[in-house]
Order: C-alpha cells, then structure tokens, then sequence
C-alpha cells in the first residue's frame, strides 16, 4: 500500500510514477485526495463536538458540586446540548467508516512505485538484459520438448491427470517423481547453507493475508478460492511467509530475516489460455522453492543483490545457461518496486524462459500487512522492507535439466549436484 501522506503531499508525482507503470490502467488519484480530505474534515469535527462534549459534561459535574440542584433548568439545559452533540457523533461515526473503506479499498487498488533507478519503458520488450551465463553448456544435439523425452521416458503423464482433475495439471511417475523431490530438497539445502531458515508454512491462507502480500483485491480471478471456509489455495510462499509477521512490531536485532520454503503453489492463469499448453511452464498446480527476506530499509539494496545471487548460484551448481533482466516500470508485478527476472535456457523453443522474478517491495507490501520495526532510543516504529524471489520454480528446473541434458541416445543425464539425491547419473 502506498503512503497516503506522501500522496497528499505530492499527487503529481505519484500521478506520473503510476502513469509509467502500464499494462495497469491509469489511476486517478482525484477520488483518493477526495476521501482523503472528507475523512480529515470529518475527524476535526468529530474532535471539536467530543470536546465540547467533554466540556459540557465538565461543567455540570462542577456546577452539582458547587452546590447547584442536578433538577433546575441549567443543569437540564446542559444536558440537553450533550445529549446532542452525543446523536451527532454517534450519527458521525457510520459515515466515517464508510468513506475510510472506500478510501482503503481504492489505496488497495495502487500499484507499487518504481525506484527512481528501475528503466523507464512501456513493456517487456523494454526490459534490460544485465548479464547472460553458461554459453558453454548449450546443448550441442537437437533436442526434442521437454514433454515428449518425459513421455518417452514415461515419467510424465498428462492424460492420467486430466482424469483426475483437469487441463494443466500432470502426474509424475518413477524417475520423474524422484527428480522433482531431489530438486526440492537441493535447493532448500542450498539456500540453508546460504543463511536462510526453512519454513513449512499452511497451503490454504485466509484474505487477510493475501490482501497483505497484493494479491487481492486485483488478482482474485488468479486464485483458487474455498468461499464457505474464506481460505484460498496459496499461489506462492510469499503468501503465508510474509504474513507469519502480520500486525507485529519487530526488533531492528532480528532484522534480516531470511526464510526459505517449499510449497505446492495453485493459480487459475485466467488469460493465458492457449499459451503453453503442453509440459511444465504453465500449470494450474506447481510446486516452488521460495525465498522471502524482511529487512531494514537501509539493507533492502544490498539484500535484493543477494537474493539474485542466491537464486543464480542454483541455476550455476545445475549448470543451466541463463540470462537477467531488469524488468522496466511498464512490465514491473503489481508488489515490485525493482525487480530482476531470471530466465533459463530451453533448446528446445531456442528461447528464454521465466524460471524466478527476485522483487524487492521496499515498505509496500510491510504497510498493507503491516509489519514494523523499532530501534532503541527512538520513538515510535518504522514499516520494514519486503523482498522475494523463487528459488526456483521446480517444475521449470525439471523441464530446463530434461531438455539441456538430453544427450544423443535419448537418455538424460543427471546434473552432477542432483547425482546424490538420485542415486543415478542417467535418466
């Protein structure tokens, strides 16, 4: 959630920041500074009528104690006035509420800001390639989609699945069950070593805590929804992770945190229909190895570069070949204030392909959930920076390892990390 202060205070400047963000629609910030200004309006008056309240209720208490009859006229007099402006505050307080949700729903509706150094452009073909890994690695055969040497494999059933469930959805078998585990459990180990802590956080989450993390209001249609029980089915450990700190107000000693999870993540992918439809890029059901860091504003830089190389050093251990990109404001998630996309190398369609966004959110999604901190010797509290990434996308992994590791006879060979988790060097 965006500073409603800082709005206040700047509305052209915010106007413009959002403006740079498309594909989001333009906001207009005229409604906000509206309700903005009726709900300060309404608490000065509030204010005033509880103050003379409060002097009236004063006065009589004064005047029977002075000695004057509770019965005569006055004393009536006085109590009729407070007994008026009592109806006028209770009358005050449902119209309060009212503008403060409707000036909460439309906060809610904003996007993240851009940092001033994230690249001014209007999509992802204005993103910026920062840096590209492991051209050595290239495959040197044609290599057939990642689907067809799994099914040839018969690790990977599509049709079984749809039985059971729907369209985006697979079963793995064998080799291809063992795989997918052997990832998980690298990565988390991996990350472990790299100073963050695990967490086997709940799969379903309530909307408090999806509303804390950004994802509704705008993304509802995205996810999975249990509506008698008001709990969704996560779309990413960030969800859960992020919200284990909801409405607390921490230490600036226990900042950095730092949290790795594993979860299964769901998401509807409402309007990508028709888009890779085949193999393990774009599924309903998918499971991730996510990172999640709350920290001081003042680490946030340093934490998202590290978060980067965290994410990077996996994809270097599996030697896959894979590029950066520093998303522009027009192709920046709705939470992100920077982000870097890495892609991984798929032969197969002689393309990139998204495998982990790493976003630092800065106090963004730290005010909507709001997670504070505080410093010893100075009042009051501060909002903390957010910041995540995937570490990585198991499915991607697989499909990258089962395509770049294909070799002549059909087999696969299994990166020189994941050896010991599978007990075996060839698929």
């Amino acid at each position: 959630m965006l500073d409603l202060k800082k709005i206040r205070e700047n509305p052209e400047i915010i106007q413009t920041l959002l403006n740079s963000r498309e594909p989001y629609p333009k906001h207009d910030l005229k409604p906000i500074l509206n309700y903005d200004r009726q709900q300060r309006e309404l608490e000065v008056l509030r204010t005033e009528l509880q103050t003379k309240s409060n002097e009236i209720s004063k006065l009589i208490g004064q005047k029977i104690k002075n000695g004057l009859d509770p019965t005569v006229k006055e004393i009536s007099n006085l109590r009729e006035q407070g007994n008026s402006l009592k109806k006028k505050l209770f009358e005050l307080e449902p119209e309060e509420k009212k503008i403060k949700e409707k000036l909460e729903n439309l906060l809610l509706q904003l996007p993240n800001l851009p940092v001033s150094s994230a690249p001014i452009g209007k999509d992802e073909t204005e993103n910026i390639e920062v840096k590209s890994w492991g051209e050595e690695y290239l495959p040197k055969i044609e290599v057939l989609p990642h689907w067809e040497i799994a099914e040839k494999l018969g690790i990977l059933e599509v049709e079984k699945a749809v039985k059971i469930a729907r369209s985006r959805f697979v079963a793995l078998f064998g080799v291809g069950a063992a795989l997918e585990r052997a990832l998980i459990s690298y990565m988390l180990d991996q990350h472990i070593a790299s100073g963050y802590i695990e967490v086997m956080p709940p799969i379903l989450v309530n909307s408090n805590a999806l509303r804390g993390t950004g994802q509704l209001p705008k993304f509802a249609e995205e996810s999975f929804f249990c509506r008698e029980d008001d709990l969704w089915l996560s779309p990413t450990a960030e969800v859960p992770v992020m919200n284990l700190y909801s409405n607390e107000i921490l230490e600036k000693e226990a900042l950095s945190i730092r949290h790795c999870a594993f979860t299964p993540c769901f998401r509807r992918e409402a309007g990508s229909y028709g888009k890779d439809t085949r193999g393990l890029i774009r599924l309903h059901q998918f499971n991730k190895v996510e990172l999640v860091k709350i920290v001081h504003p003042q680490d946030s830089e340093i934490e998202h570069q590290r978060l980067v190389e965290n994410v990077e050093s996996i994809l270097q251990n599996l030697k896959l070949p894979y590029r950066i990109l520093e998303l522009c404001t027009g192709d920046l998630g709705f939470g992100a204030a920077k982000c870097y996309d890495l892609e991984v190398w798929l032969p197969s369609s002689n393309s990139y392909r998204e495998i982990s966004s790493c976003s630092n959110c800065w106090d963004f999604q730290a005010r909507r959930a709001n997670i504070r901190f505080r410093e010893k010797g100075q009042k009051g509290t501060k909002y903390v920076h957010s910041l995540n990434g995937s570490g990585l996308a198991v499915g991607r992994t697989m499909a990258a390892i089962l395509e770049n590791y294909q070799q002549a006879d059909g087999t696969i060979k299994v990166p020189e990390v994941l050896q010991p988790y599978l007990k075996q060097d060839t698929l």
